[in-house]
């Protein structure tokens, strides 16, 4: 490396400058006020650890995102936190180990050797939120619920929320006896989203023609409840092993828009995102101009059960860096006071003063240090602020 490209960084790794980074730090602060307010107690997991930990379980779909390193005091592989539910989860589930229901919220950096998109960064700050011990759909709606309020906070406009569920896809692929290599293949096909690969797929590798037909409306299962009815219904009975999960997508749709009636709540049935991790609901949040989901979440049951204790679990999880760069909130500015560069005692108890107050007082080295809104005056004797 020359010495022109030393100040390079990595691709996908940015570095914040002001005023960004106050517009995420007054950010960070408002968000994590409003979970404290819904109950939710802030964590903190430690962003590196033991490999064989933090890959435990549903983690191991993180292997490839993961940095890994040797730690220089035991020889063992070590990993940097590349999402913060398979921590909280073991927090949930060994550290703290609660009855009943415990809701946990945690912000922080996570590192990651691949991006999980082309627009994430490779150190998303990520904010969510966890609740567990609570198998019941209330805490689904609860936690959606969360998540659209934590953008409402954010200034986060024309909000649209897309629910599915990797139940119904579960329930077909059992009752047409799909080995693991067939579900991976139609897993893929259903990412792209292409009806008519989908259709040649089922038709190929789904000997009964009722359920094959069910895979190939699964891909057309998109729009919002209403379009839907009759198709889920005809779904539901065609297949009665995923009229459970219908049934429950239905329920949480409908509480969530009596909760939030100015967000428009759309069903997407063939989106399978964490399908190796989630259990049962997943969503996403939307906004207009940007391609990816801006907060997304789900239950994950299982997952503690590698710690010891197999708790329902559903959680969301967002950027705070892409939700400060997306929302439209007002920053508090502070004004600047500027002090002169005087040994006087009585000056420095003076802007000891403001500056416990919470004002801020910088002191300037030169006369062009820097610029202000007051400055501190000596006047008849004393210090005194002219703004």
């Amino acid at each position: 490396m020359t010495r022109a490209d030393r100040w390079l960084l990595p691709d996908g790794i940015e570095e914040v400058l002001p005023p960004q980074a106050r517009r995420i730090e007054q950010l960070r602060r408002r968000l994590l006020d409003l979970l404290d307010n819904w109950g939710y107690d802030l964590v903190m997991p430690p962003t590196l650890e033991y490999l064989d930990s933090l890959l435990t379980g549903s983690g191991k779909d993180l292997d490839l995102r993961t940095f890994k390193v040797i730690d220089q005091l035991s020889g063992r592989l070590m990993g940097l936190s590349a999402d913060t539910t398979p921590q909280v989860a073991r927090i949930d589930a060994h550290s703290l180990a609660p009855e009943g229901v415990s809701r946990l919220s945690y912000c922080r950096t996570v590192f990651h050797a691949k991006a999980a998109s082309l627009l994430a960064s490779r150190t998303p700050t990520q904010i969510g939120a966890e609740l567990y011990g609570e198998a019941g759909l209330g805490a689904d709606v609860e936690i959606i619920s969360l998540m659209v309020a934590m953008l409402e906070a954010a200034g986060v406009g024309e909000v649209h929320l897309d629910l599915g569920h990797v139940g119904i896809f579960r329930a077909l692929a059992q009752e047409a006896g799909l080995t693991t290599d067939q579900q991976a293949e139609l897993f893929d096909l259903l990412k792209l989203k292409c009806a008519s690969d989908i259709d040649a797929w089922a038709a190929r590798e789904v000997s009964d023609p009722l359920l094959a037909s069910a895979f190939a409306r699964l891909i057309r299962l998109q729009g919002d409840a209403d379009s839907l009815a009759a198709a889920l219904d005809q779904l539901a009975k065609q297949v009665p092993a995923t009229a459970q999960a219908i049934s429950d997508i239905r329920h949480v749709a409908e509480q969530v828009a009596l909760r939030c009636p100015t967000t428009p709540i759309y069903f997407d049935l063939s989106e399978l995102r964490g399908y190796h991790y989630h259990t049962g609901l997943v969503f996403a949040a939307y906004i207009p101009g940007y391609g990816d989901a801006i907060a997304q979440g789900g239950r994950y049951d299982e997952t503690g059960a590698v710690f010891g204790r197999a708790r329902p679990a559903t959680g969301f999880s967002a950027d705070l860096k892409v939700l400060a760069r997306a929302g439209d909130f007002a920053v508090a500015d502070k004004a600047t006071i500027i002090a002169p560069a005087d040994n006087d005692p009585a000056l420095w108890a003076r802007i000891s003063e403001l500056r416990k107050a919470g004002r801020r007082v910088v002191v300037a080295m030169t006369q062009d240090d820097v610029q202000g809104n007051a400055q501190l005056l000596r006047q008849d004797g004393k210090w005194q602020l002219v703004e």
